[in-house]
């Protein structure tokens, strides 16, 4: 369906997928943040995801700090300057591998991946949607409540990540990280995390 008769459209989960499909090679900003009653100020990273092949994942953070994590065939390889690469199975990192693939299908618009692995409720219209993924794993549930993805028309503006125990990680993508980018520390996550003023 072309992206202006879609957006005309009340999308169902597969409209919205097939929408968010992008091409390899592909990039996006992101702007990541923790937050804990352990830290006295949610922790808010930024970067860039890249996806250079249909099989690789790369996020990049640049600041506050510098380090790549890349994601292919089942492992994740983690690169810090001065360091030497650490790597382990996705295995043993169930939220990664579950962001990975996610992530990953939502680029590639691969619905069929998705539906494997979660149960999928869409909410809202074209202007304003979102997407809940439940994970179909025992293991994977136990530790993950959620994921729940914010966006307009064809654009993924915010992926909440719901853990069973502990709080929300929200990570902003596209015109929403590079809204929250310019609005530097002043910058509402939640809001534009949901498409609010600010995000175009």
């Amino acid at each position: 369906m072309a992206p202006s008769a879609w957006a005309q459209a009340s999308p169902d989960s597969g409209a919205i997928l097939r929408a968010l499909a992008r091409p390899v090679p592909a990039a996006t900003p992101f702007v990541e943040v923790r937050e804990s009653q352990m830290l006295k100020a949610p922790l808010r990273v930024s970067g860039e995801y890249r996806r250079p092949d249909a099989g690789t994942l790369v996020r990049e953070v640049r600041a506050p700090y510098a380090e790549t994590t890349t994601i292919r065939d089942g492992e994740a390889v983690l690169a810090r300057a001065g360091k030497p690469d650490r790597r382990f199975p996705l295995a043993r990192a169930p939220e990664l591998a579950a962001l990975h693939g996610s992530f990953g299908a939502l680029l590639a618009g691969d619905a069929e991946t998705l539906r494997r692995h979660y149960t999928i409720d869409a909410q809202g219209g074209a202007d304003r949607w979102s997407l809940r993924l439940v994970p179909r794993d025992p293991k994977l549930a136990a530790r993950l409540r959620d994921l729940v993805l914010h966006g307009r028309g064809a654009d993924l503006h915010c992926i909440e990540n719901t853990p069973v125990k502990g709080d929300v990680q929200r990570t902003l993508t596209g015109v929403a990280a590079e809204a929250a980018i310019r609005a530097g520390d002043a910058a509402d996550i939640a809001a534009l995390c949901r498409g609010g003023a600010g995000v175009g």
